[in-house]
């Protein structure tokens, strides 16, 4: 009896593990096609949109590019001396042509004032706003066509004074509310307030720092190179 009883258990426990194989083959291999079905679909589905995906990887890449051009190209200025040393009060006090000398964003400007015999016009009593480019508004000029400009005192003279404007120191914040302003050479420079940047000329230049007092007048630093009748 005992011995019939255990044949009859280890058949239940024969049938129950066959059973149970059984049912585990077919979920794995439910599984394994409805894997399958499923990598056919997604692949089937990543193939219609791959340009689409494509394009915009290739957008993503020249915006990238594009933001990098564009911090490259903006104007870096030196720090002016602290307050407190003297040297911004002094330049404060300072007429135009002295006072720039003192500022290392300026040097260009500074030679090209004294190469076009400016020096003490720029110094006399004013008042003036000066829209100043900086070194790296000159740095955008091919270096043989600076050299030539330099070299030329009427043309010279014709662009440095076409960025002053004589009888009003003008603040950022009035020139903002103005649509040009008529200059010493003559012609006028058109103004425009986008957000917080005033630009010049339809773009030409920024102001890239507003507002410089000096003792005849007030100097705007902008990062580009004005040119009459452009």
């Amino acid at each position: 009896m005992i011995r019939a009883r255990l044949f009859r258990v280890t058949g239940l426990l024969v049938v129950l593990v066959l059973t149970l194989a059984a049912c585990g083959s077919d979920e794995t291999s439910s599984d394994e096609s409805a894997a399958a079905a499923a990598d056919s679909g997604s692949s089937e589905m990543a193939s219609e949109p791959m340009e689409s995906e494509m394009s915009d990887d290739m957008s993503s890449e020249m915006a990238s590019d594009l933001s990098s051009e564009m911090a490259m190209s903006e104007c870096q200025l030196e720090p002016l001396p602290e307050e407190g040393d003297g040297s911004v009060d002094t330049m404060a006090q300072q007429p135009a042509a002295t006072a720039a000398s003192g500022n290392p964003n300026l040097t260009t400007l500074v030679q090209a004032v004294d190469a076009a015999g400016l020096v003490d016009t720029l110094n006399s009593d004013g008042p003036f706003t000066i829209f100043a480019p900086a070194n790296c508004a000159f740095e955008e000029i091919p270096e043989e066509d600076l050299n030539a400009l330099l070299e030329d005192t009427d043309q010279l003279t014709t662009v440095l004074t076409y960025h002053v404007v004589q009888g009003e120191a003008l603040s950022a914040d009035e020139l903002a509310g103005m649509d040009s302003v008529t200059t010493v050479q003559g012609d006028d420079v058109m103004l425009a307030a986008e957000g917080d940047t005033l630009t010049l000329n339809d773009g030409t230049a920024s102001v890239v720092a507003a507002d410089v007092q000096v003792g005849n007048g007030v100097v705007h630093v902008i990062d580009g190179v004005l040119m009459p009748g452009s």
